[in-house]
């Protein structure tokens, strides 16, 4: 029983631990990034995401900070109606990750 609830515990606060290291970034921290050339321009990123779906539709864009790494989230609806997620590294322009949603 006792092995049963550490476990549990660990679960819960891994799960934690994920969130907290997740954080939304507002736009003046986003310009401040832009400014100092630590981030790449949000227009040459959202490029890149339209150019792999041709005619999608921007539904969201947000700039978070995870485990030290800046990433765009971006979220698409492509022409078939399929709504994609994107999350590309803000520093380098690199995808990231590229899936149904």
């Amino acid at each position: 029983m006792k092995v049963f609830s550490c476990s549990r515990l660990a679960l819960v606060l891994l799960a934690f631990c994920s969130v907290v290291l997740a954080r939304d970034l507002d736009q003046d921290e986003a310009l401040r990034l832009r400014q100092q050339g630590v981030i790449l321009p949000l227009e040459q990123l959202l490029k890149q995401a339209m150019d792999r779906y041709p005619g999608s539709k921007l539904l969201e864009a947000e700039l978070e900070e995870k485990h030290d790494v800046y990433i765009y989230e971006v979220e698409l609806l492509t022409t078939e109606g399929v709504v994609r997620e994107l999350d590309v590294n803000a520093s380098t322009g690199q995808l990231l990750k590229d899936k149904e949603d």
